[in-house]
């Protein structure tokens, strides 16, 4: 079994995954790990790209579900007692990984990066910032950047995930209604380098909120309850 299971979805990101899968191999070296990269039907070569490796595993759908289903599919894989998620355009950073794998060795049962200099166009950005305000505050998560993907969580923590679309946007608060300890750290943010955004403002304004309703509800709702000690 892996200690550490790396999760990237991947959409139309054959310019980038060999290069990724490099910086990966390059951030992960002297640990035990696996690299699970999850194709969301991309029709380009993507797939090709991969360059085997006993470490890497490839999981394709038939086709495009979308990034929630991506990563969903991608954790329920893991055999590594931490997993660790990161996008598959470049712009989160793999040299990140020790220091989010670091705060779990502390304590953290969830590990959330924010990009502090974010690479995005203005719109971009303060159309996030304004997102991730009135996210944090209705889902009581307190989490300044849920969009930022690099995440790093004990294996444990996935059980509390539930599978809808939209899902990756509130694993924070999924993680952190469960009652488990969440932290965050800045991370780094590079610019795209090839392609482009697979994800719109347009189509994600609508969609988020009435996300944002449900996980709301479904918090409320939620079971806790403890057995006692024999």
């Amino acid at each position: 079994m892996s200690n550490v299971s790396v999760v990237v979805p991947l959409y139309n990101e054959e310019e980038n995954v060999a290069i990724l899968q490099r910086e990966l191999t390059d951030a992960l070296s002297g640990l035990d790990y696996e690299i699970i990269f999850v194709d969301d039907g991309s029709h380009d070569e993507t797939v090709s790209r991969i360059v085997p490796d006993p470490r890497v595993r490839v999981l394709r759908f038939e086709k495009n579900a979308g990034q929630s289903a991506a990563i969903f599919a991608g954790l329920q894989a893991v055999r590594g007692g931490v997993a660790v998620l990161i996008d598959g355009d470049l712009q989160n950073d793999p040299a990140d990984i020790p220091r989010l794998l670091a705060e779990i060795s502390s304590g953290a049962d969830l590990v959330c990066g924010y990009r502090a200099q974010r690479k995005d166009t203005v719109v971009k950005r303060i159309t996030s910032r304004v997102a991730n305000f009135v996210r944090s505050r209705f889902t009581r998560d307190g989490v300044r950047d849920t969009g930022c993907t690099l995440k790093a969580l004990r294996r444990d923590c996935i059980a509390a995930l539930v599978p809808f679309k939209g899902m990756h946007r509130f694993i924070p608060a999924l993680v952190k209604g469960a009652g488990y300890r969440l932290v965050e750290i800045p991370v780094n943010h590079r610019p795209r380098r090839f392609g482009q955004s697979k994800y719109g403002l347009g189509n994600r304004a609508v969609r988020a909120t009435i996300d944002m309703f449900g996980v709301r509800w479904l918090l409320s709702r939620r079971l806790n309850y403890r057995l006692r000690e024999p």
